[in-house]
């Protein structure tokens, strides 16, 4: 049937794009060495590391007495772990608190372009916020200082900031990784000028990536409306 073929040659496609992101990741990132394998031609410097801690405020979250009505159903986003892994970027979360229940818990706003990033119960997940928000004590944030360290860039090291949280967490009911910790992490850094060019090219192919996802999604839609109707 060419809808199972369509739908077949959809999915190879997107496992290619996968691929090349992989590739790329690979080659445009100095991870071991102070010069990745592949870089835009206006680029020779050596690339830097540095901390974490250095580059960005590590910021947690907390939760506001959910006993108490005033502090919640207000305006201000407020993210859970559960949230967060499935797209790039956030702008409206499912539970929103008010500025008094902000005001009484130990959530804190975050700005534009921080990456939320799950400390526990499933460390390493990520997104960027579109919105201004806040989040639970389920999060470690990435609050890039702008001179020095790129949102979309710190976002596309999504994996070896994983890596690091799993080989770094602690505890004995679940694994988690505290922000004192997070801002440990060495990471191989260029210019913020550089980075801003590697960003823009992740970027463009993530789009393509959910571009085709959501193309596939679609297909799948479709067989299955055939499916039900034309078998009655």
């Amino acid at each position: 049937f060419s809808l199972d073929n369509t739908l077949q040659l959809h999915e190879d496609y997107l496992q290619l794009l996968y691929d090349f992101r992989s590739f790329l990741l690979q080659k445009m990132f100095s991870i071991n060495d102070t010069f990745p394998n592949l870089r835009f031609k206006q680029f020779n410097d050596k690339w830097k590391y540095k901390k974490l801690g250095e580059v960005a405020d590590i910021v947690s979250g907390g939760t506001p007495d959910t006993t108490k009505h005033d502090y919640w159903n207000g305006s201000i986003n407020w993210y859970t772990p559960a949230e967060v892994g499935n797209k790039i970027f956030v702008s409206d979360s499912q539970r929103k608190i008010t500025n008094i229940g902000l005001e009484n818990s130990s959530a804190k706003i975050l700005p534009v372009g921080t990456v939320l990033f799950t400390s526990r119960a499933g460390i390493g997940k990520t997104a960027i916020l579109k919105e201004k928000g806040s989040t639970n004590q389920g999060f470690q944030s990435i609050v890039p200082k702008q001179k020095f360290l790129d949102s979309y860039f710190i976002f596309s090291m999504s994996n070896i900031l994983k890596k690091y949280g799993e080989s770094h967490g602690a505890g004995s009911t679940f694994l988690e990784i505290s922000g004192k910790e997070l801002a440990k992490a060495k990471i191989s850094l260029p210019s913020i000028t550089e980075q801003k060019h590697i960003s823009k090219v992740l970027f463009k192919l993530d789009t393509i990536i959910t571009f085709q996802k959501q193309k596939i999604d679609n297909l799948k839609k479709l067989k299955q409306f055939l499916l039900q109707n034309m078998f009655i």
